[in-house]
């Protein structure tokens, strides 16, 4: 008879068996299990049946929606096999929901071209390409927790404890994610996109296993050259490019792809309205006058990730009056700050100084980066 702890153990891994996706040691214990446990083999009989209408030869038909449930179930049930931190939670999440998007991928939707808006332009990547460029960029988070460049060289020492600047793309910044993306996808010319997948996935669980061995202080800040982030916003700033890109190939291949869970896509959110301050500072040409009063506008957010924040519009500083309130929805606010959305177009409710409302719309896409 199965130990009560074992058998959750088991019963978790029902999902993963049903699709083939277990090692073999686990697949072996779950047959043992199910041939004395009843209750589990009606549930493995019944998730056998689903996997069974998956076609492996069309990855992007219908059957990806009926794949994806039974992968949340799977997920949902099983155990974390690493005690991540809250602030690493969202990149975990979208790291393998975009690794179940890219192992469902057949030949021909690799070769689709995903298009990717930034406030500076638009990139045309193959979804190689795409995962090429998380994995040159999330190389400044694996050199700030002493992992390997997936570029090479030595490791560049660790930033001291700078003040974060805004993730504001300044001069060099784009050109030096682009120089990175683009050696990677050179050097990854010959790989096949099986090859680059496991590469990238291999990396992103690395960093969680950083992640989960730092701490909860979230460790060294993140150097990406033209702008510093405390290491647990730049596990957000991961995640939140992590979705964005994986929606970005998803579009391109017609596959359905949802938003990140409320709570985390509530954090994305927080990163934004704590950055857009320090923004508008960099772009201020000359500091507000001492003593003089600060202004605010006060953001509102619909929808799942509903909350509100006060962004100060004279830069970081102390309690500002409001003159302005605008609300949107969370979803659209983050589009936005990925520049998918024109800001003279969104959806706003406003009420208070246009021009300041005018001002974070406008300010919002200078957010994204390549």
């Amino acid at each position: 008879m199965t130990a009560p702890g074992r058998h959750e153990a088991l019963r978790s891994l029902l999902g993963a068996w049903a699709l083939g996706a277990c090692p073999r040691e686990e697949a072996a214990e779950v047959d043992r299990h199910l041939a004395g446990c009843p209750e589990c083999a009606e549930e493995a009989a019944r998730l056998s049946r689903a996997a069974a209408e998956l076609t492996p030869d069309e990855p992007l038909d219908l059957s990806a929606t009926l794949r994806r449930q039974v992968l949340d179930w799977c997920l949902g049930r099983r155990p974390a096999e690493l005690p991540i931190p809250a602030w690493a939670a969202p990149y975990a999440a979208e790291s393998a929901k975009l690794d179940a998007l890219l192992s469902d991928l057949g030949p021909a939707e690799w070769q689709e071209v995903a298009e990717l808006p930034w406030h500076g332009g638009v990139q045309r990547w193959r979804a190689a390409e795409v995962v090429c460029h998380l994995t040159a960029v999330d190389g400044y988070l694996a050199r700030a927790v002493g992992l390997p460049d997936p570029l090479g060289g030595a490791r560049p020492p660790v930033v001291g404890r700078r003040p974060p600047a805004p993730r504001v793309p300044g001069r060099g910044g784009p050109a030096d994610v682009l120089d990175r993306t683009l050696a990677l996808i050179t050097a990854a010319g010959g790989d096949d996109p099986e090859q680059v997948r496991l590469r990238w996935r291999g990396q992103s669980r690395e960093l969680l296993r950083a992640a989960s061995a730092g701490g909860g202080d979230g460790g060294a800040p993140v150097d990406y050259g033209f702008a510093v982030l405390p290491l647990r916003d730049a596990f957000l700033d991961r995640a939140f490019e992590c979705w964005i890109h994986g929606d970005d190939i998803a579009r391109a291949v017609d596959y359905p792809y949802p938003p990140p869970a409320p709570a985390h896509l509530h954090r994305l959110i927080d990163l934004g309205a704590r950055i857009l301050p320090r923004l508008f500072a960099a772009r201020r040409a000359q500091p507000a006058p001492a003593g003089s009063p600060g202004r605010s506008l006060r953001l509102v957010i619909d929808g799942p990730a509903a909350g509100e924040w006060l962004i100060p519009l004279d830069g970081p500083g102390g309690p500002a009056e409001p003159v302005a309130e605008m609300a949107l929805d969370g979803l659209e606010f983050c589009y936005l700050a990925a520049a998918h959305r024109d800001p003279d177009l969104i959806p706003v409710g406003r009420e208070g100084d246009r021009e300041a409302i005018r001002q974070v719309l406008h300010a919002l896409p200078l957010l994204s980066r390549p």
